[in-house]
């Protein structure tokens, strides 16, 4: 009897050292392509919170609160040592999503996780200008942000009239200020696209020196773009695109949600694609649907975030995808604000001090951010 109690507790003690070096790190298990895993870290989010800040605004010839309402959705990218964040700030002239003047503010940090200096004014806003007729009185959503090699900053945001979202491009050298270029597609076929609905592009690039800069493929410049399914364009100048299409014009989908999945009602693009030896790498925002064709796991009209990888040969061609999410929302402020069903929405991606750092929107109202140790190949 007490060998077989020995026999019993050393099985037990087997047993809990195995499952102990077994287990899992969280999200560890990502693919060796995949970008990841991703920590939060601990005590500093959310990162930037909605202010009283005031700024003169030019359509409504008045100084009015700009950030006072949410701020989310933030692009992000390095300049020299420091880390610059792009975010979506509304006001409160309106109640409910979409219905309030959304402009976009730059915030700085040096160690990916504490602000240390914000733009008192936005830096991109609807004014009087080319393109007030497409962004007034919604504004400018949603930017994702990449620079060129010799320092170009290309931001690609959502112009919101509050009729139309369109996809939209402007340059900048310093990030404070932006020429406008207008609608990405308004040239493209004869301005078959101009007035599509249309948003969230991820410009191809490549880390070069440490840091991610825009690379062509194939020749052109490259970004996937759309909130549906995975679409992709191609630019010679990064500022007037043509979205890939079959033989009657219409875009192709590269990709679409999956009966069943996190992703099962959008598939919609996250930062800046990264170019790797494996392939293509693409961040994206996977929408769950309620009801049947939902995943049961995660939370009906959830947010969580993906990785599709796509051949660098073929960049049309996606060749590895992520079954489960690497980012869900789980903080409170991740599943509260403006969409409680739960949000962590991907937009900026910067590789600092040999680390990732991935900027996200919390649930409409908040930024915050995850933090990689892993390099990629």
């Amino acid at each position: 009897m007490k060998q077989m109690t020995l026999k019993i507790y050393i099985a037990f003690a087997l047993l809990v050292l195995v499952s102990a070096c077994s287990t899992p790190e969280k999200n560890a298990g990502l693919p060796s392509w995949a970008i990841g895993p991703f920590e939060r870290p601990e005590g500093v989010n959310p990162i930037i919170t909605p202010q009283n800040t005031t700024f003169y605004c030019p359509l409504t010839a008045d100084t009015i609160p700009w950030e006072n309402g949410d701020t989310f959705n933030p692009a992000a990218i390095l300049k020299n040592d420091t880390i610059c964040i792009l975010y979506r700030a509304e006001d409160q002239s309106g109640q409910g999503i979409g219905k309030r003047t959304s402009r976009i503010g730059l915030a700085q940090t040096v160690d990916g996780t504490t602000i240390i200096k914000k733009a008192k004014s936005p830096v991109l806003y609807p004014a009087n200008d080319s393109q007030q007729e497409l962004e007034w009185p919604g504004g400018c959503e949603d930017p994702r942000v990449a620079v060129t090699e010799d320092g170009t900053y290309v931001i690609m945001y959502t112009q919101w009239n509050r009729k139309t979202a369109r996809l939209a491009v402007a340059h900048s050298k310093d990030l404070l200020h932006w020429e406008k270029f207008g609608p990405a597609f308004k040239n493209a076929y004869n301005g078959k696209f101009a007035d599509r609905f249309c948003k969230s592009a991820s410009i191809v690039t490549t880390l070069k020196d440490g840091k991610l800069v825009i690379t062509k493929v194939n020749g052109k410049y490259l970004m996937y773009w759309g909130e549906k399914s995975i679409y992709a364009a191609t630019s010679t100048d990064l500022i007037n695109w043509e979205p890939l299409v079959d033989e009657n014009q219409d875009v192709i989908a590269l990709a679409k949600p999956r009966k069943g999945y996190f992703d099962s009602d959008l598939t919609e693009c996250g930062p800046p694609a990264v170019l790797t030896n494996n392939g293509i790498v693409l961040i994206y925002n996977g929408k769950n649907k309620s009801g049947a064709d939902s995943d049961t796991s995660y939370t009906a009209n959830a947010y969580c975030a993906g990785q599709f990888l796509f051949d660098k040969n073929d960049p049309y061609k996606v060749i590895g995808r992520l079954d489960k999410p690497f980012l869900v929302p789980e903080a409170p402020f991740e599943k509260s604000g403006q969409y409680p069903a739960g949000t962590v929405f991907v937009e900026g991606l910067v590789h600092h001090q040999n680390k990732w750092f991935l900027y996200y929107g919390c649930a409409d109202s908040r930024v915050a951010v995850v933090v990689s140790n892993k390099n990629i190949q």
